[in-house]
């Protein structure tokens, strides 16, 4: 886990920044990606990718993707299935009486 210190700057942990190859003194390209931030090493710039790497790259971003989406229709379902379980409907709690 990182911290981010006041001057909003963040320290790599070793072992990360070894396997990275990150050095002290360089540059790491920072970029907003959605909800996230993505740190890019110097070595592994998207400059330096090649055709095939970037491809590949893509193809797993796709496949991470439909797995969110598979995740998230899978809880939809089960949270519809615990919903018509559970003996009552949303309904039959505003049916109850008249309002004063």
């Amino acid at each position: 886990m990182a911290k981010v210190t006041s001057k909003l700057q963040l320290t790599i942990p070793k072992v990360v920044a070894d396997q990275y190859g990150i050095r002290p003194g360089d540059d790491v390209e920072v970029t907003a990606n959605g909800s996230f931030i993505c740190m890019v090493p110097p070595s592994r710039r998207r400059e330096d990718l090649t055709t095939h790497e970037r491809v590949k790259h893509f193809k797993q971003l796709l496949e991470r993707h439909r797995n969110r989406r598979l995740i998230r229709s899978k809880a939809r379902q089960t949270k519809g299935q615990a919903e018509t379980d559970r003996g009552w409907k949303r309904e039959d709690l505003y049916a109850r009486g008249n309002s004063r």
